[in-house]
Parts: structure tokens; sequence; C-alpha cells
């Protein structure tokens, strides 16, 4: 398993937390652990890929261009 060394702060709207609480809660899911699924998935079927650890998350070129 992954080690998690980094800290992610935002901030949204009182009931855009809400309803990440509630998301979570319904998926017997922690916050966090609920975004990172949410980003991960998000990535995957945009073909955003993280290089090597330390190298920026890389996106392929637009189609067609």
């Amino acid at each position: 398993m992954e080690r998690k060394t980094e800290t992610l702060n935002l901030r949204v709207s009182p009931e855009t937390k809400e309803l990440v609480r509630i998301a979570a809660a319904h998926e017997h899911r922690s916050i966090s652990n609920l975004l990172e699924v949410l980003v991960r998935e998000h990535c995957r079927k945009q073909g955003i890929t993280a290089e090597e650890q330390g190298q920026p998350a890389t996106k392929p070129a637009a189609k067609g261009r």
C-alpha cells in the first residue's frame, strides 16, 4: 500500500462539504478516501497519468490537433 505523506487543503461551500460527507458515509469511506477514489477515477477516464514520483501529471494531447 502506498504511504500517504502529502496534505491537501481546499475551501468549499458548506453545501459541498455536507454533500461530500454524506457521499463518503453512504459508501462507508472517509472523506479523504472518497476524494482520492473520485480523483483517480476521473484521471483514469481522462487518460491522465502520473509519471514517476516527483514528476507532474501529464495529459495526452487533444485528438485532432
